[in-house]
């Protein structure tokens, strides 16, 4: 994505080049090809090169969790695993500490999950981690490879629950149980630091600009947060795409017993501030049935096709650990509503309709929960990302949590990275300033609450309930 910003701070978003990322199945392992990541980002820049444009600003941003490991000669020791690989699915049953799990929450205030990186490490191959130099996680790692600098951003850092929420530090106690060594991590940095040039030098065969890297909030939550034109203290937001991220920002962390019970996070932000939020399982859901479909209807389609079944006459708890990484998701959700005596979705509208109205009610469960953790009375729900333009989901949402939502940007982590940068090189002054560009530049849509859906709460409540 390219973007500039003119004088009266509305900014531009233009996309030059876009292509595939997903994981492959290695020996039974699924892993991400980094390889074909840096080729397609110089094919980017590349690209930019010949718009005329000489000289830009770079940020990455990329999931959570996963890493690559460098050896002394700061070559790969593998291909990066994906978090969705079963190799964790037991891992927090193994984790064995001086500690307990509650205590390893209340030390980093991370979501308990068994892809975070702290299970990932201790499912690690032994002889790899003993030839590891360094731990990149994702976004790092490719900018080591176009910068030669290796950092440790820390929004991204947060995500591996190796993180002591009071001293914002790594804490020594869970690498100990672990058996990682603390060297193995680079420098930690805030997000705007900038790294220095991109080694033009070290990929002769691309025509590339002069760019400059910036390491922005690497954690595309964290950047699709920034780009949340919210305002005051009474907005939440959720980031949709293939996950969904409910939460806050706040100025400090909570990891109380109620919010380990609700299984919150404590992701670091911008400018010293908490994205206090609940991963939710979001458009996997629905990426998948449509790909199991060989994509027959396309996802407005498949919407649309929904709007017309019958409402919450199946439900799932998208957050089911059956969902997660699945050989078909359509018959996961078939076996998931027959084992809950329930009519068992047999069409795309059926399917769809059960995903969408199951994942409009989560949010409203979720949504309640974070206002009795917090203190907080939630007024606006800003929803962002990808899943910001399915207006359908959108109005199923507002009608379950009862308040208004504003939907857009659908960039948002596109535009988050690219205020990070604009305010690191006093493009703007503030990310309040940022935030006002972003609501003169790009329209919201708002949907406003038209349906009292308390029943149907309650029926997804107990849902869920009786599967814990």
């Amino acid at each position: 994505m390219l973007s500039k910003k003119d004088p009266f701070d509305k900014i531009s978003l233009e996309e030059v080049h876009r292509f595939k990322n997903g994981f492959s199945t290695i020996e039974g392992t699924d892993c991400w090809d980094t390889d074909h990541l840096i080729k397609e980002i110089l094919l980017g820049l590349e690209k930019i090169k010949k718009q005329g444009i000489d000289t830009c600003y770079v940020g990455i941003d990329t999931w959570g969790v996963d890493y690559c490991l460098l050896d002394s000669e700061s070559q790969a020791l593998k291909r990066p695993v994906s978090y969705r690989d079963k190799r964790t699915n037991k891992a927090m049953e193994e984790f064995d500490s001086e500690f307990s799990l509650r205590q390893l929450y209340e030390k980093t205030g991370i979501q308990l999950q068994p892809f975070n990186t702290v299970f990932q490490l201790l499912k690690e191959e032994t002889e790899k981690l003993a030839q590891t130099n360094k731990l990149l996680l994702m976004p790092d790692y490719l900018g080591y490879v176009l910068t030669g600098k290796a950092v440790l951003e820390k929004t991204n850092a947060s995500t591996m629950q190796l993180m002591n929420l009071q001293t914002r530090k790594l804490d020594e106690t869970i690498l100990e149980a672990i058996k990682v060594d603390q060297a193995i991590f680079p420098k930690m940095v805030e997000p705007g630091s900038i790294l220095g040039s991109i080694l033009k030098e070290k990929f002769p065969e691309y025509e590339l600009p002069d760019a400059t890297f910036i390491s922005i909030a690497s954690h595309d939550t964290a950047s699709a947060v920034v780009g949340t034109p919210g305002k005051g203290e009474n907005w939440a937001y959720i980031s949709s795409g293939t996950w969904s991220l409910m939460g806050v920002e706040m100025e400090q962390g909570i990891s109380t017993p109620a919010a380990f019970d609700a299984n919150f996070t404590n992701e670091w932000g911008v400018q010293g501030t908490i994205r206090f939020l609940k991963n939710i399982m979001g458009m996997w859901l629905i990426q998948e049935v449509a790909r199991i479909q060989e994509y027959q209807y396309s996802y407005p389609e498949l919407a649309e096709l929904a709007s017309k079944e019958e409402a919450f006459v199946s439900l799932i708890d998208v957050n089911d650990a059956r969902f997660m990484n699945p050989k078909n998701m359509i018959e996961a959700i078939q076996s998931y509503c027959q084992e809950f005596n329930q009519k068992v979705p047999q069409t795309a509208g059926e399917l769809a309709r059960c995903i969408y109205d199951s994942l409009a009610l989560c949010y409203a469960v979720e949504l309640e929960n974070l206002e009795a953790i917090t203190g907080k009375t939630i007024t606006q729900l800003h929803i962002v990302g990808g899943g910001s333009n399915n207006d359908f989901l959108n109005q199923l949402t507002a009608d379950a949590c009862g308040i208004n939502v504003l939907a857009g940007p659908g960039e948002a982590t596109a535009i988050g990275n690219i205020i990070v940068q604009m305010v690191a090189t006093n493009g703007f002054g503030t990310l309040a300033a940022g935030r006002e560009g972003i609501k003169k530049s790009f329209p919201l849509k708002e949907f406003v609450p038209q349906k009292d859906n308390h029943q149907a709460i309650e029926n997804y409540q107990a849902l869920t309930k009786s599967f814990v």
